[in-house]
């Protein structure tokens, strides 16, 4: 009799253990997430830096606009990913200002900020570029933040 409990044995016995991997993994990934879900501070600090990036665009501050990214950052574009701040400053400059001036005022909208990690997050939301005697463009981005020494910086931006 022994010996025909034995497999069941295993059998349920491997099935708990699945189970308590499986719920220990999920456990450990929701705390993990809501650790930085519930980091007001993070996203306090991603939603600033952002507005204060439009800001200076607005200003005509490029490079103070260009400041939330890490030197490690690509933007995607049309042909593929552009890597180095150096090449999206060029890039902007030429396509969206004149004489150091923005052609047109910049501001974010509908912002949502989506933890990842307790290291990083995603942030969608949809831009505006309004005025300067231009019809209006809009589209939205994703930017994808990490955590580094100098703060939350910007490593990957998809805008459309």
């Amino acid at each position: 009799m022994a010996r025909s409990d034995a497999p069941a044995r295993r059998i349920r016995a491997a099935a708990l253990v699945a189970a308590g991997c499986l719920l220990a993994t999920a456990c450990a990934g929701l705390a993990r997430d809501e650790a930085v879900a519930g980091d007001d501070e993070a996203k306090s600090s991603m939603l600033a830096a952002v507005q204060a990036s439009a800001d200076a665009w607005n200003r005509g501050d490029l490079k103070g606009h260009l400041a939330i990214y890490d030197p490690s950052v690509t933007v995607m574009t049309r042909s593929g990913p552009r890597p180095t701040i150096e090449a999206i400053e060029k890039s902007f400059g030429q396509a969206y200002f004149v004489d150091g001036k923005p052609k047109q005022s910049l501001r974010m909208e509908q912002v949502h900020i989506r933890s990842l990690s307790a290291r990083s997050a995603l942030m969608t939301g949809r831009f505006v570029l309004s005025g300067g005697s231009l019809p209006e463009q809009s589209g939205w981005f994703t930017l994808v933040w990490i955590r580094t020494a100098q703060g939350w910086r910007a490593v990957h931006d998809h805008t459309s």
